[in-house]
């Protein structure tokens, strides 16, 4: 087993090192929403070009990309994602987003330059036995009712059936540049997202008793799930909840004949997803009982947790070193669709440190700006567990 004392000190060499930058600035500034990554698919091609095997068009426009050893050995594979957060950026860097109302404020662009950086890296140095891909995969973020990414990718069938290990990897605001969180065994939560439909009747504001609100019945709703819904966990289970759109009515003078609002809740274990999932569906049949209205519920987006496997969180905290970081992580709560790839095999979903002194807005801020010095570190890690991995004899 290898071991590292990478960190800050990565082993890029300047020009290396400046052509990541590069191809993280030209992605930056030309953010595409998902399934729509086109050009930033071309980059990525462009970069690769005439290294390994390169297939692009997966699931619209992904692009696996494979390098097969001299000898067999373990299959690796390494996944990152491509698509843009819809959010006007408001950095104020030089190569800032220039489509409005898009912008890489969840740090996609650095997941994939990193793993263009490792598979240039790789290729360069050689890989004497076994197998590595990297999928870089579209539609990360999905909207209510919206198809996953990683769904769409495993129904293509461009990946193998199987991989001894699949790793990825996400900017973390909350560790510094330097860093490399592994969480011992959940790295982020489930996911369940719901839709509440009130039906009531339209009326004048003058005669009320004519309709049914559906706005007030929004209303009540919203209040009430933020007071009746937590008392269905445990204290001492992990659990977030948050309605995060609502709207109703075109009329100041109007009763509202239908509201809609959507929401979603994140657990780490299924009794206690279950549990919050019916506490949802009563309270939405309680408030249309008391207001007079209709209630539908619907539920998309369920997206199991993402579970890191125990050998791989030990012989990565071994490689790594003294830039691992294993304790004081938090409870993760937020939730992504690489949890579909632990189907292809065991997982390890690592948290890139990239908070400078300059550099700490969160996941999804409009001023969110990682340090760049982050694409060097996650390259040098990646290559770093990879090589580890390969010494197996298989």
């Amino acid at each position: 087993m290898t071991t590292s004392t990478l960190g800050l000190d990565a082993r890029l060499s300047g020009d290396e090192s400046a052509e990541l930058r590069e191809l993280r600035r030209a992605i930056h500034g030309d953010p595409e929403l998902r399934f729509d990554e086109h050009r930033t698919g071309e980059r990525l091609r462009a970069f690769l070009d005439g290294i390994g095997e390169l297939r692009p068009g997966v699931a619209g426009t992904g692009l696996v990309w494979t390098l097969r050893g001299d000898q067999p050995g373990p299959s690796i594979l390494v996944r990152a994602d491509m698509d843009a957060y819809p959010v006007t950026e408001e950095s104020g860097a030089p190569f800032a987003s220039r489509t409005p109302g898009v912008s890489h404020a969840c740090g996609h662009d650095v997941h994939m330059t990193v793993a263009a950086g490792l598979a240039r890296r790789i290729a360069a140095g050689g890989l004497p036995r076994g197998t590595l891909t990297v999928l870089f995969q579209p539609a990360e973020e999905i909207p209510f009712g919206q198809p996953s990414g990683a769904r769409a990718v495993l129904d293509s069938g461009a990946l193998a059936e199987r991989y001894d290990a699949v790793l990825g990897l996400h900017c973390w605001p909350e560790l510094e540049v330097g860093s490399i969180g592994i969480d011992g065994e959940i790295a982020m939560a489930a996911k369940d997202a719901f839709r509440v439909e009130f039906d009531g009747e339209a009326a004048h504001v003058a005669m009320p008793t004519g309709g049914r609100d559906a706005l007030v019945a929004l209303s009540a709703f919203v209040l009430q799930f933020y007071a009746v819904v937590p008392r269905r966990r445990d204290a001492s289970e992990p659990v977030a909840l948050n309605i995060g759109t609502a709207s109703a009515g075109n009329s100041q003078s109007q009763l509202p004949p239908a509201s809609v609002l959507t929401g979603t809740i994140r657990t780490h274990h299924r009794a206690t997803r279950d549990r919050i999932v019916a506490a949802v569906d009563a309270l939405a049949e309680g408030v249309a009982v008391a207001h007079g209205v209709g209630a539908h519920v619907t539920w998309s987006d369920a997206m199991p947790a993402v579970q890191n496997a125990p050998e791989l969180v030990a012989r990565a905290s071994a490689a790594l070193g003294p830039i691992a970081v294993t304790e004081g992580l938090g409870l993760p709560m937020a939730s992504e669709d690489f949890a579909l790839l632990d189907a292809l095999g065991p997982g390890l979903y690592l948290k890139l440190g990239v908070s400078g002194d300059e550099t700490r807005h969160a996941l999804h801020s409009p001023r969110f700006a990682p340090d760049e010095r982050a694409i060097d570190v996650g390259v040098d890690a990646l290559e770093t567990i990879i090589r580890d991995l390969l010494e197996d004899e298989r």
